[in-house]
């Protein structure tokens, strides 16, 4: 049993992924490794994403940190089962509540409220956990504020019985950006029907689609093997999209092309305001490649620091394709670095026009061999819109980088 996906269930869509770092490593030292890790933002998200975690996963580990108890509402709809007031739970918050020198208000019961059949995990001091038996899939609800190490311990003997009753479970995600989702469903299914060894399920993840493939065996090396054989057909389904796998951020993949072709990189950015060089820069060595990040949000600063012509920007305006070129250029010139990336657009809310609604987008690469840019338009909120516009300036690059013989000129 090697296959764990780690959910957060967070209000908060930019929170540190800290907690799911360091479980991830107390996972990863019993040998088991943590193929997805997924923020869930909003309570309509939680039943959706523990359906998907559940098909097919060995150990599905929800770190909860609202207070409300989603994922066990969740869980109980979907494997049919009714909440019970656990005694044991109610005891434990009681005895929390307690030591906190509080009396526990009555809307605090609802929180020892547990799916019919699950296992409270408890540890001297801490915040108790919960262990529920799918038919698919052992999941762990643990509390995101408490250490995870002393629960964890009570998970191993049932992980161990559970891989010596049903085999081996290997899992890998592969990850896509520019496709559409259901087509790609479609695609894989008719490939890879008829395989009763392998699961595969296709997601949405922020602005990417994510392939999870899980594959069962009598014995590692088996369901190693089944994966081995699956992820050529999907590479080639998801084609010249397809840029990684597992924990591999989109960003570690760009540096690791820059770092192979020794090449450098600077970027200048409008309407991402330096998210594009955050993501760069949370790479571990970085400094390799990246050679400095200009945020121009004023035309004044796009002339002052990049040289764009005052002329440039009267007549086709910030948000444009010949501005984004020449801001690409610019950066690219007085860094004296082999490439230059922009990014020029309307994050919104307000801004937009009907020649140039809210969401319009446009990012240049800028090589020795020329300049190139594309438009996008974007949906979303302002973040949103944000988020997309860094994620497809890192593709861009991407695709560029992998390019044998890159063309000279422009491209709009």
């Amino acid at each position: 049993m090697t296959g764990v996906e780690l959910l957060l269930l967070t209000p908060d869509p930019d929170r540190e992924d800290a907690g799911t770092a360091a479980l991830a490593r107390l996972l990863a030292a019993r040998g088991l490794a943590v193929a997805v890790r997924r923020l869930v933002p909003e309570e309509a998200e939680v039943e959706r994403a523990l359906r998907q975690a559940l098909e097919g996963r060995a150990l599905v580990v929800v770190l909860e940190e609202a207070a409300g108890p989603l994922a066990r509402r969740g869980l109980a709809r979907l494997l049919g089962a009714r909440l019970v007031l656990n005694a044991r739970l109610l005891e434990a918050l009681a005895a929390a509540f307690q030591a906190r020198g509080q009396a526990m208000p009555r809307e605090a019961e609802g929180l020892a409220l547990v799916p019919q059949g699950a296992t409270v995990l408890t540890t001297p001091g801490g915040p108790p956990g919960l262990l529920v038996e799918a038919p698919s899939a052992l999941v762990a609800l643990l509390p995101a504020a408490a250490p995870p190490g002393p629960i964890l311990e009570q998970l191993w003997p049932l992980l161990e019985a559970r891989a010596r009753r049903e085999g081996v479970t290997a899992q890998r995600t592969l990850k896509a950006i520019g496709l559409d989702l259901a087509e790609v469903e479609a695609r894989l299914t008719s490939r890879l029907a008829g395989r009763p060894d392998l699961v595969v399920r296709c997601f949405p993840h922020h602005g990417e689609v994510w392939v999870r493939l899980v594959a069962h065996g009598a014995t590692a090396a088996g369901a190693e093997a089944t994966l081995a054989r699956a992820e050529p057909v999907i590479a080639e389904v998801l084609g010249e999209a397809y840029y990684g796998r597992d924990e591999e951020p989109l960003e570690a993949v760009v540096g690791r092309l820059l770092r192979e072709r020794r090449l450098t990189l600077a970027v200048a950015e409008s309407c991402t305001g330096g998210l594009l060089g955050h993501r760069l820069t949370e790479v571990p060595g970085s400094s390799a490649y990246f050679e400095r990040g200009l945020v121009v949000y004023s035309n004044e600063a796009k002339q002052a620091l990049l040289g764009v012509p005052a002329t440039l920007l009267a007549a086709h305006g910030a948000v444009s394709g010949p501005v984004a070129e020449a801001m690409a250029r610019g950066v690219r010139e007085r860094a004296g670095t082999d490439l230059g990336l922009a990014v020029t657009g309307i994050a919104g809310p307000e801004g937009g026009s009907p020649a140039k609604p809210v969401g319009t987008v446009f990012i240049a690469v800028a090589s020795p061999d020329g300049v190139e840019a594309r438009r996008f338009r974007f949906g979303g909120t302002r973040s949103e819109i944000k988020a997309l516009s860094a994620l497809w300036a890192l593709e861009l690059l991407r695709r560029r980088l992998l390019r044998r013989d890159p063309p000279g000129g422009v491209s709009a």
